[in-house]
């Protein structure tokens, strides 16, 4: 479950990046490659949230962490702005916090 809902706000970060479309930072000479030109919001920071929320509320203390430590590099890596990092970390966790109940065996 922690899985789908990891997965699903991926889904989610594509979406909302072919929408807005907004370009990479030009002003910066990017330490790794792409796959895309588009880069709000940071899909890496989207996937990394949302896993800290669905498998945090398992118990599992090491993911957030591991979360920060991913939207950080983001930026080192010069391929996201601060904003792309953020909203994708908000988009995340909310898509995980939504799916909370399913993720911990309730219903949704």
């Amino acid at each position: 479950r922690g899985t789908a809902l990891t997965a699903g706000a991926h889904a989610a970060s594509s979406v909302v990046k072919r929408v807005v479309r907004r370009p990479r930072p030009a002003h910066v000479e990017p330490l790794v490659g792409t796959v895309g030109r588009h880069s709000f919001p940071s899909s890496h920071a989207t996937s990394a949230a949302a896993a800290a929320v669905a498998f945090g509320a398992l118990g599992a203390r090491a993911v957030p962490p591991l979360a920060a430590a991913v939207c950080v590099s983001r930026l080192v890596a010069g391929v996201h702005y601060p904003s792309d990092v953020a909203a994708g970390a908000v988009l995340g966790a909310l898509t995980a916090r939504l799916g909370a109940r399913w993720m911990t065996g309730g219903t949704a």
